[in-house]
Formats: C-alpha cells, sequence, structure tokens
C-alpha cells in the first residue's frame, strides 16, 4: 500500500476531487443510465411480431405471381406459397394491425408469374445453392422491365412505399431466400453472361429501384427510396469474374439504397472490411469506419440477423460477440427469433443492444471495446486488402478504441481462446488482452471518438470487465481540464478466477487526447501481477448536452 499511496499522492497533487466507491459484480454487467431509452419499439423484427420479447416489428411476405398473375393484371387478393412458406393475400396480411418489413420473391421460375417465361422467352434458368428454386435471369431487360412494373404498381399504385407501417423493403428479389448471393450469374456466366453485362444491369437497375421508390417525379416529398434495403453483400465470394463483383453492395448503398446482413452470427469471418458499411481493415488489423458514410447517418436502413446461434446447423457457446458485430457495424434494425436468439434467456443483454441499436455518437448512452484478436478467414485466400498481421483483426470497438502503443502499452493475447466456435469458418480467436509485467508493458491505453469525447460537461463512468487473476489491485488513469493526471478507486482482485466487471465513476474526466500517446485513458496493472480485460464501456452518466438542447434539461442518475 505504500507504492499506490505515493503514486496517489504524485498524481493528485494540487487536486482536491472525492472518489466514489467501485463496485464489482460477477460476469457482465449491461446496466444502462436511467436516461436511455431506445430510438422506438421497432428495432427488432421478424417473420412474426412478439411483443412481450420487443419484437414489434412482422413480415409481409409476397411473391411476384400473386401480385401480377396475368400479364398487366396486378392483384391483392391472390394467395400464394413460396420456399415451402404460405403467403395470405396482401389484403388479409395488410388487415393484420402494426408495423411491418415486406420481402417480395421475385427471381425463382415458381415464384414468378407463368406468363413471364414465355413472354421474355426464357429457356434456361438455374438452382440455386440449397435446391430452393431454379431461378430465371432477373438480368435480362425482358424480364426486369416487368419486375419494375410489379414493384411500380407495389410501392406507387398501391401505396405501400408511403405507408408509415412499411418499415423497409428488401429488393431486388433475387436468388435463394432473396438474399442475392451471386451464385446464380455465376452459374450463368458459364453459359457466357459476362460481368460487363451483369454489371449494366446492376448498375441501372438499383437506379431504377430508386426512381420508381421516388416516385418517378422531381417532388421530394414522395421520395421513400430511403425505405429500399439492398440484401446483397460486399465481396461475394467471386471466383467466377475474378473479384470485379466485389464493391457491388457499396454501388448499391451509393445509388441510395440502406443495405443488410444475413449472417453476423459469424462474427469473425467476412463482416470487417465492409465499404458498404463504410468500413475498412486498417493497416493496424484494427476497423476503422467513416462516420460520415451517409448510410450511417440518414434515414435508410441497415439490418442484420442474428438468429443462428445454435440453430441453422451452428453451435454457439457465446452469442454476445455476434450482436457486438452487428453492433460495431452500425446496425440499425436486427432481425431475431425470440426463442433462437435467446431473447429471454439473456434479456439484459438483448435490452442493451434494443437501446444500442441506431444510435449515434452525439445520442448512444455509451461507447466500447471488447478487447480481443480474431481470424478472418475470408482474406487467407483473397489478397485484394491486406494489413499488418493479417488475417488477424484486433477487437470489436465502437467509438473506443484500445491500440498497442508506446514503451509500456503494448499488450498480450488473453486467455480465453476458442476455436470454430460457430461454425469452421469463424476461426479462431483469443478473447481479453493482458499486460505483460515482465517486459515492462504496464498499461492499456484506450482512445475515444473525438465527437463522443466532445460532451465536456458530461459525468463519465467505465465499466471495465476483467479477469480476477492475482492479488494486487489495479485502476484507471485519466486527466482533467486542467491535464492533470487522476487515479481512480482501485479495484481490488481476489485470484477467484471468475470473469467480474467493476463499475468505476471518473470524476472531472475531461477527454481531449491529452495523455501519454495522444490516449484519453488508461488502466494500469497495479503490481507484479498482469491484468486481463475483456470489455470495457465508458458510460455517458447523464443525457448527453446536444440531446439535451431538444429535451427537458434534467439530469438522470445511473441506474
Amino acid at each position: 500500500m505504500a507504492m499506490r499511496t505515493f503514486l496517489l499522492s504524485l498524481l493528485l497533487l494540487n487536486t482536491s476531487w472525492t472518489m466514489a466507491a467501485v463496485t464489482v459484480v460477477n460476469g457482465d454487467d449491461w446496466r444502462l443510465p436511467s436516461w436511455s431509452s431506445p430510438l422506438d419499439d421497432t428495432r427488432f423484427y421478424s417473420e412474426e411480431a412478439s411483443p412481450a420479447d420487443h419484437v414489434d416489428v412482422r413480415v409481409i411476405d409476397l411473391s411476384w405471381r400473386q401480385i401480377n398473375p396475368r400479364k398487366g393484371e396486378f392483384s391483392t387478393t391472390t394467395a400464394d406459397s413460396a420456399a415451402g412458406m404460405q403467403f395470405p393475400s396482401l389484403d388479409d396480411q395488410r388487415a393484420l394491425p402494426g408495423k411491418y418489413w415486406l420481402r417480395i420473391w421475385v427471381s425463382g421460375q415458381d415464384w414468378a408469374p407463368a406468363w413471364v417465361k414465355s413472354d421474355c422467352n426464357i429457356s434456361k434458368t438455374w438452382k440455386d445453392q440449397e435446391g430452393q428454386a431454379r431461378h430465371l435471369p432477373i438480368w435480362n431487360s425482358c424480364v426486369w422491365k416487368h419486375v419494375k412494373d410489379m414493384y411500380r404498381q407495389v410501392l406507387t399504385g398501391w401505396g405501400m412505399a408511403a405507408d408509415p407501417d412499411m418499415l423497409f423493403i428488401q429488393v431486388p428479389g433475387a436468388f435463394y431466400y432473396t438474399e442475392f448471393d451471386l451464385d446464380i450469374p455465376f452459374q450463368a456466366a458459364k453459359d457466357g453472361l459476362s460481368f460487363d453485362a451483369f454489371n449494366t444491369w446492376f448498375q441501372a437497375a438499383m437506379k431504377d429501384l430508386v426512381t420508381i421508390a421516388n416516385g418517378e417525379n422531381s417532388d421530394p416529398s414522395d421520395d421513400y427510396a430511403w425505405k429500399l434495403v439492398y440484401t446483397g453483400e460486399d465481396y461475394p465470394f467471386d471466383d467466377t469474374w475474378s473479384g470485379a463483383t466485389n464493391l457491388l453492395a457499396r454501388d448499391a448503398v451509393q445509388a441510395g439504397l440502406g443495405i443488410r446482413n444475413g449472417i453476423t452470427e459469424l462474427f469473425n469471418f467476412h463482416l470487417n472490411h465492409t465499404p458498404a458499411y463504410g468500413a475498412t481493415i486498417a493497416q493496424d488489423g484494427h476497423i476503422e469506419i467513416n462516420e460520415d458514410w451517409p448510410l450511417l447517418t440518414d434515414k435508410r436502413t441497415i439490418g442484420a440477423e442474428n438468429e443462428c446461434y445454435n440453430a441453422c446447423g451452428y453451435h454457439a457457446k457465446d452469442l454476445y460477440y455476434a450482436n457486438l458485430k452487428a453492433l460495431q457495424m452500425r446496425t440499425k434494425r436486427l432481425y431475431v427469433v425470440p426463442e433462437d436468439s435467446y431473447l429471454s434467456t439473456y434479456a439484459t443483454h438483448w435490452d442493451w443492444v434494443r437501446h444500442s441499436l441506431g444510435k449515434q455518437r452525439d445520442n448512444s448512452a455509451d461507447a466500447w471495446v471488447a478487447l480481443r484478436t480474431a481470424q478472418d478467414k475470408y482474406w487467407i485466400d483473397d489478397h485484394s486488402h491486406s494489413w499488418n498481421g493479417a488475417p488477424w483483426v484486433r477487437n470489436l470497438e465502437r467509438w473506443l478504441v484500445q491500440k498497442d502503443v508506446g514503451s509500456d502499452g503494448i499488450s498480450r493475447r488473453g486467455s480465453d481462446h476458442h476455436v470454430n466456435e460457430i461454425d469452421r469458418d469463424n476461426g479462431e480467436s483469443w478473447e481479453g488482452r493482458l499486460t505483460d509485467h515482465a517486459n515492462g508493458q504496464d498499461y492499456l491505453y484506450f482512445f475515444i471518438d473525438d465527437l463522443f469525447a466532445a460532451d465536456f460537461q458530461q459525468s463519465w463512468q467505465l465499466k471495465v470487465t476483467f479477469v480476477d487473476q492475482g492479488n494486487s489491485a489495479w485502476w484507471v488513469e485519466y486527466p482533467d481540464s486542467g491535464n492533470r493526471i487522476i487515479a481512480s478507486e482501485t479495484v481490488s482482485r481476489s485470484n477467484s478466477g471468475k470473469v467480474k466487471t467493476a463499475t468505476i465513476d471518473l470524476p472531472h474526466a475531461f477527454f481531449d487526447n491529452q495523455m501519454a500517446n495522444a490516449a484519453d485513458f488508461r488502466i494500469f496493472n497495479g503490481g507484479q501481477e498482469d491484468l486481463e480485460v475483456r470489455f470495457v464501456r465508458l458510460i455517458r452518466k447523464n443525457r448527453p448536452a446536444v440531446t439535451l438542447l431538444f429535451q427537458d434539461g434534467f439530469e438522470d442518475p445511473v441506474k
């Protein structure tokens, strides 16, 4: 304790701050300040609504042939089916109350009207990867003309684009489960389809959809293209056209569409370098997100799907990494299935997720980082993008970054080792980061997004999830507005081996890149024993100042 007293006397020289008590709980701590609330009650969506689970958005499923059974004829009273599912008529589905998302099954030859195949003289179709359907060439000019007529009727003629209950529609409605994986065009390439021909159609088709959803006029009052959600992905495993399709998802976003990803459960794989989301794996292995990417700040949807933890042939021990990945990707709406997503089993965690979806730096209750290193096995074979240490990626981060810097802040990988969890594609990961006292590396350094940190009148709190190994104490060091370095209250360890979370108030913290290595704060291992940190969450105890301008101005205490 003599060393601790000496350090505190140096760090607190000429200060008179009063420290709050530290609290420690077993496991994770997902609590939020009482002022925090979800953006609205439409963040979770599914096939069916389940209000008890905060799933308030259902689907309306339609096939092209039930909408357009005969050439020139459109119907709201016809029922149909696709992929083994029964679709009541549009009138019956719209009669149900509540918000919905729309999915139209377009390209399957059993989803499309029978007359299209003959009208467009289509003789060749291709079976999708799961044998779900044989698919028409949606890129055929005649087929696409009829598809546009159908979307025009649905979105404009029937007024569904303007319907406030319709939150978004997935487009273009093609291929396996309408997810627009490109295995069908890749098969067609063997029959002569060139990338140039496909790309010419694709670029025009995205603009066609935007134009139709915007009313095909210059009147901004009926513009609803922001409700369109492209269902393809960045870097779609293109061995056919030598990677020429890699950036089609980005192109769709730049054309004005939103986007979704259907498999964020594979949280390590193929979800890091994602230009459509404004995300890049930087040279140091951390993911950098362009916070000015328009998709992040406008009304368009960023969707993800997290229900295949122990379903869909997968096997997961820890589900929350997939949710962290979805939030790192700035997801605004998340597809869930109450049982398969374990909504009630992990209710506190899911409540935190629901509060976080769609939040930006000015209104989020927290910024966080999961300290880890993990393989992205996609980049073992694709060398079109590379970085130092590839294919290993550092951390999952949302406005809070931990980096190995300086002469005393180089960490080691943590002790929690996972291999092929959920699926072999997910590869290998080491959860947590350790200090390295034996080599003089006693600190973990953290950097806060400048806009998030610019809430200078804020009261800050830190939640640090750590492994309780050893018997020495550890603490946080951070600056005040006078550039004096403050040491937080200490956190004791009892060598229990358990994962615990400490909640630490940071009185008078002023985050302005003032510390060594231009960091905002750092964690010190406190003794001869190393400290392993798993997760760090920086919390705004009070409503952000920007938000306060538009609300009641009262500051709420944390829970």
